[in-house]
């Protein structure tokens, strides 16, 4: 592995994700991309008796779906690295216990899938691992009711705000061959304009999007053509345009091969005010949709940069502005003879 530029990691030794697992909830199960996740549910509680059972039900499942598809046992795994949204991390702290794989807890947000991904390849890639799992959950019933309002209350939103997405996400990263390589990671710096408002997180998160997405190009010495896709975690339907116009400012242009995960895991008809977003939104669609579209060659290179916004319950009521960040992971087509 090689540092290039100031943020980037160049991953010189072949390392791959050897498989993934998915596991969503009901609205997600009815959007475009429904058909591909490994396991869904058709209401909420996902046969728990509460929301957290339910995060983490998803959880598990997406970790047993991925070992399932990599025909890897628990043991055989060195390393989990998992995170969440809710307060230290319960879900991925509570997994952990269940599959008693040694863990690593990480913590940035929405952006805890390329997080994860990111640092697991980097210990598969030194020879600290052998295989790592990186997984990341959210759900909307835990979520809302801890950063904003229980669902029971029934407060109105804006526009603005966003549907925080009910599913996890599980990837086994290992040096074994495989149809998706992973070649490069871009670590991103914590952001903060000053805007306060937790009910439009895509324009708290788009400044981090944007100089993630604009050091990986500088560190790398690439152009966005060189990209099929460079898809961006939850900034959804308010976020995408100022990423795209804070880009267009620095003479960046992404307008042709860019997509945002939090649009593309609902329909525009379903009630999810700007989009998606949490630690699910951008694990599950990459590694369901830009997984499979990788597979089949009709995506060769893809940037995924997940995006963050660093806020707890407590800063909002203090009147904090909201710190953000975004990770970028690069993941290639390794070929039609390579197979897990």
């Amino acid at each position: 592995m090689k540092l290039r530029g100031k943020q980037t990691w160049m991953f010189e030794t072949p390392i791959y994700a050897h498989s993934a697992g998915t596991a969503a909830g009901p609205k997600e199960a009815e959007g475009p991309l429904g058909k591909l996740f490994d396991a869904t549910h058709s209401d909420l509680h996902c046969g728990e008796a509460n929301w957290e059972l339910a995060e983490r039900r998803l959880m598990q499942q997406a970790v047993d779906h991925c070992l399932k598809k990599g025909n890897t046992a628990k043991e055989e795994v060195d390393f989990f690295l998992a995170g969440d949204l809710l307060n230290q991390n319960v879900t991925a702290n509570y997994t952990a216990r269940h599959f008693q794989i040694p863990f690593l807890c990480l913590f940035g947000a929405c952006s805890t899938s390329m997080e994860t991904a990111a640092v697991g390849s980097v210990l598969v890639e030194a020879g600290f691992a052998n295989k790592v799992i990186a997984a990341a959950s959210s759900h909307n019933a835990t979520v809302e009711r801890q950063f904003r309002y229980p669902t029971e209350y029934g407060g109105q939103k804006p526009d603005t705000a966003q549907s925080t997405v009910t599913g996890a996400g599980a990837m086994l990263i290992s040096k074994e061959p495989g149809p998706i390589k992973i070649t490069a990671a871009t670590i991103g710096k914590v952001w903060d304009l000053g805007l306060k408002d937790p009910f439009d997180m895509g324009s708290a998160m788009a400044p981090a999007a944007a100089d993630t997405i604009r050091q990986h190009l500088v560190d790398t010495n690439r152009k966005p053509e060189d990209y099929d896709l460079i898809a961006t975690g939850d900034l959804a339907g308010v976020g995408s345009p100022i990423l795209k116009d804070l880009l267009k400012e620095e003479g960046v242009d992404i307008s042709s091969n860019h997509n945002d995960c939090g649009l593309m895991i609902y329909r525009p008809d379903q009630k999810v005010f700007a989009g998606g977003s949490g630690c699910g939104c951008s694990a599950v669609v990459t590694y369901s949709h830009l997984f499979n579209e990788i597979k089949k060659g009709n995506l060769k290179r893809v940037l995924v940069v997940a995006t963050g916004a660093l806020l707890s319950p407590t800063m909002v009521q203090q009147k904090e502005s909201i710190p953000a960040i975004a990770h970028g992971v690069v993941f290639e087509y390794a070929g039609e003879g390579v197979r897990p």
